[in-house]
């Protein structure tokens, strides 16, 4: 009886059990899912103590339980006003969940905080820059980025938030100095610099934009703009080495065809056909690329593959009164006037002939043995050409007059 009235008195004098301590010492271990309950314990054992409120947002942020934090935080900073390190934790997961005008004042309060305790914090000036970024205020984002880097001259984090702020005030050179500095402080911000060409390519500062993108050999998509960039300033020989090492590591048609364009430009024309063959062979459905090649190989007098590609260009189209005008020149230049005719035959039946299409029908019908009708077709052609390709209105009068008199002496 004696043992059980000294186990009664200890279990009835024992200190209750600290749950804040267990908490802290949870945290302590990064357990924040045994802190957990806990702090909850905590809170609900006295719910006007702060300190547990603060700590129980620390673990459930932790976990990614934001919005329970935000609230736990909301709570300490009412039980206890302007607490720095709860601003800046409440201003943080704001920041996280996207929500930067409700971290402004938050994040401010800190800043006045520190400042009034004569103390200057760079990750509070950083939060601070960003919820100014991120809200669109970039010239004030970029004081307090400064005042980061400046704080803390470690900080790449610092010189690329400056930077971004000064390309958003169309300051690319002096957003491409802080980038420099960034990437030296960490090379994953290198490609920053990138953007920077862009913004330069905007104010039409081409020169500036090319030199940066020498500075990635290893860049497909920085050698395939600058590639693009060469050829449309003109400078083809230039761009022919880097536009074959892109489409050699990803030939796709748009990088066949920027090297397409730059061979044939540096009159380098049979490399031009190769390129366009190819791009015809991994788009066979594409009109433009068809129509393309079949120019280029028209212009280099073979006829007969030319016309293979206007052919499969108007079968791609059918309405295309382009693709049947090219098939109906190259068809009848190269003598096939059957399927020249037949050709020209689809532009009429489309309504939209062109004074040329007269021409070649009349060269076709004559060639055919049918002087009549070729003699109406020339007459069109001279109806409606009005002057502008003289040369061959004069051929179309002297076959007319030659019709003429084969005619009479029938």
């Amino acid at each position: 009886m004696a043992l059980s009235c000294a186990l009664l008195a200890v279990l009835l004098f024992a200190p209750p059990q600290d749950f804040l301590a267990e908490g802290l010492k949870a945290l302590d271990a990064n357990q924040p899912a045994a802190a957990e309950p806990l702090l909850r314990q905590a809170v609900q054992s006295d719910p006007s103590d702060f300190s547990a409120h603060f700590n129980l947002a620390l673990a459930l942020s932790l976990q990614q339980k934001d919005n329970e934090a935000i609230q736990e935080l909301r709570r300490t900073l009412e039980l206890k006003p302007g607490l720095y390190q709860a601003d800046s934790n409440l201003g943080t997961l704001l920041l996280r969940n996207k929500r930067a005008a409700d971290a402004l004042p938050v994040l401010k309060e800190a800043l006045d905080s520190q400042t009034n305790a004569g103390q200057k914090s760079p990750r509070l000036s950083l939060l601070y820059a960003q919820a100014l970024y991120e809200t669109g205020d970039v010239v004030q984002a970029g004081q307090y980025y400064r005042a980061a880097a400046e704080l803390d001259p470690k900080s790449a984090v610092a010189q690329w938030g400056l930077a971004h702020s000064l390309l958003k005030q169309s300051k690319p050179a002096d957003a491409a100095e802080h980038l420099r500095a960034a990437a030296l402080l960490d090379p994953q911000y290198k490609d920053g610099l990138l953007e920077v060409a862009a913004e330069y390519e905007k104010s039409k500062m081409i020169a500036e934009a090319v030199a940066i993108y020498r500075e990635f050999p290893e860049n497909a998509a920085a050698k395939e703009r600058l590639g693009q960039l060469l050829v449309a300033n003109g400078n083809f020989a230039a761009a022919i080495p880097g536009l074959e090492a892109v489409v050699k590591e990803s030939p796709s048609l748009a990088n066949r065809l920027a090297l397409a364009d730059a061979y044939k430009m540096n009159k380098q024309i049979d490399k031009a056909i190769e390129q366009l063959q190819l791009a015809v062979v991994s788009d066979p459905a594409n009109y433009d690329v068809r129509m393309y090649l079949g120019r280029e190989l028209r212009d280099q007098r073979k006829f007969v593959p030319a016309a293979q590609q206007f052919a499969a260009a108007a079968k791609i189209q059918p309405e295309s009164v382009k693709a049947w005008n090219e098939l109906a020149a190259v068809l009848v230049v190269n003598e096939d006037y059957a399927g020249g005719l037949a050709a020209l035959d689809r532009v009429r039946a489309l309504g939209k002939e062109v004074p040329g299409d007269f021409y070649y029908r009349a060269i076709s019908l004559e060639k055919l043995r049918q002087p009549k009708p070729a003699m109406e077709a020339y007459r069109q052609f001279l109806a409606t050409d009005g002057g502008k390709m003289p040369d061959q209105e004069f051929l179309a009068r002297q076959r007319i007059r030659i019709i003429e008199n084969e005619l009479s002496r029938r």
